[in-house]
């Protein structure tokens, strides 16, 4: 997509509060709570063969689950560096296993999205602007929510920019219900 010289170009990016929480029930609560990332792996040796678990904790009670990364995967399969990164809690590596929503739900997780800021140039609805909005983590959020956080304006209001036809966006994607599909994915948005 070519962008002409009349319009703008802006790069949004989303940023995280942290890791999404989970909801899973607790057996020493007694009901479904929220449990946070604790930062910390648990790597099991089961003879010739390794176990690997990110660790969550109760919000309420400190009980944990942990979250199964790998089982019964060979170390030399990991590679040395890999296992050391494990052993030291890499604060990137847990943060790359705690944002993967589909290896949380794999492990039976409900998933509750993470607080997030849009960081990037305000924009004007009085000029034409194309937006990428980039992630470094995939979450679900919706575009729309996106949109209406960043530009401060109401659900009636994206809903009205959206009837006047003044708001697009080249993947066709319905913008009321679209959702980020990956981290780089490019929304190309104008307003005119």
């Amino acid at each position: 997509m070519l962008i002409s010289k009349k319009e703008d170009f802006v790069i949004w990016t989303i940023q995280y509060s942290g890791p999404p929480a989970v909801l899973r029930h607790c057996k020493k609560c007694g009901r479904k709570r929220e449990y946070i990332c604790s930062g910390e792996f648990r790597v099991n040796a089961q003879q010739k063969t390794l176990d690997i678990w990110l660790i969550y904790k109760c919000a309420h009670c400190n009980t944990t689950w942990n979250s199964r990364i790998f089982s019964r995967i060979s170390p030399q399969r990991l590679g040395a560096a890999l296992l050391e990164r494990f052993h030291a809690n890499d604060e990137a590596l847990v943060m790359q296993y705690a944002m993967d929503i589909a290896l949380l739900q794999k492990n039976g997780a409900e998933i509750k999205l993470p607080d997030y800021q849009v960081i990037g140039e305000d924009v004007s609805l009085e000029r034409t602007v194309s937006i990428k909005i980039q992630s470094q983590y995939f979450l679900p959020i919706k575009i729309s929510s996106i949109l209406r956080t960043k530009l401060n304006i109401s659900q009636r209001e994206f809903n009205m920019l959206l009837l006047n036809d003044r708001i697009h966006i080249n993947t066709g994607q319905d913008l009321r219900k679209g959702k980020l599909t990956s981290t780089d994915t490019i929304f190309f948005l104008k307003f005119s």
